[in-house]
């Protein structure tokens, strides 16, 4: 009995050891990421903090310096931090845009699945966040998105009562959205967290961050108010180019 107790424990160490070589030498299976033709950024590891294209202290009264330094370079700055530290452990992933792994989320590993939808998420979300903004805005947009927002919603009237709520009505920390869907309509949405509207098959033209950091300096609880004031600097010839991009991206 013995004797055979041994001979067994010896075939499964082996086994085992095969096992492991196998595991150690053989090539990792390619992944199964689907192209996408939503590329906005096209932004690749490794991820670095891009300088914003105004002062710090430009888009006040509405929002304030203090807020626009620390929500730039501690928390954008953190999304990158990690995201990097995951593809780090991920090299396969490493040729991938933002937008091919944002779109492909459950084609992940599982190891760094959700790091990646949260970092990587914020990463792409801020990026457009700081675009979306500009000093000295126009009240309103005009051209084909101004004409696009009152054949899908209405009005713009409608539009931004519509944006409000999904701003407000958002539970916790997450983004409210305007997007193109795949019939090429705007229709406003929100997400929550960093999720961002590629995993939902949504072209993003315009989004607003409602986690408190981005507010809560100068606002406090008063989201609403922050909400307001964030009309004042939307950067609307960015939106324009972003839904002519829409246009043809969406299929």
């Amino acid at each position: 009995m013995s004797l055979f107790r041994f001979a067994t424990g010896a075939v499964l160490s082996l086994a085992a050891c095969i096992g492991w070589h196998y595991y150690r030498t053989t090539p990792t299976k390619e992944l199964s990421m689907k192209p996408t033709k939503m590329t906005i950024l096209g932004l690749k590891y490794p991820f670095t903090l891009a300088p914003l294209p105004y002062d710090y202290k430009a888009l006040e009264p509405h929002i304030d310096e203090a807020t626009m330094r620390i929500h730039h370079t501690k928390h954008h700055q953190a999304y990158i931090d990690n995201a990097n530290k995951a593809l780090e452990e991920a090299p396969d992933l490493q040729k991938y845009t933002l937008e091919e792994l944002l779109t492909n989320l459950q084609s992940l590993p599982e190891s760094v699945r959700t790091r990646l939808q949260n970092n990587a998420g914020g990463h792409f979300n801020h990026t457009l966040f700081w675009l979306m903004m500009a000093p000295n805005a126009q009240e309103r947009p005009n051209g084909v998105v101004a004409e696009a927002i009152n054949a899908s919603l209405g009005s713009f009237e409608s539009f931004k009562e519509q944006f409000n709520k999904a701003a407000q009505s958002r539970f916790g920390s997450g983004w409210a959205w305007l997007c193109l869907n795949k019939d090429k309509k705007l229709v406003v949405t929100s997400t929550a967290n960093q999720d961002t509207p590629l995993a939902l098959g949504l072209f993003p033209i315009l989004g607003l961050d409602v986690w408190e950091h981005a507010y809560y300096l100068k606002y406090q609880n008063k989201r609403m108010d922050y909400v307001t004031a964030w009309w004042s600097v939307i950067n609307w010839p960015y939106v324009e180019q972003l839904y002519q991009e829409g246009l043809k991206a969406v299929v």
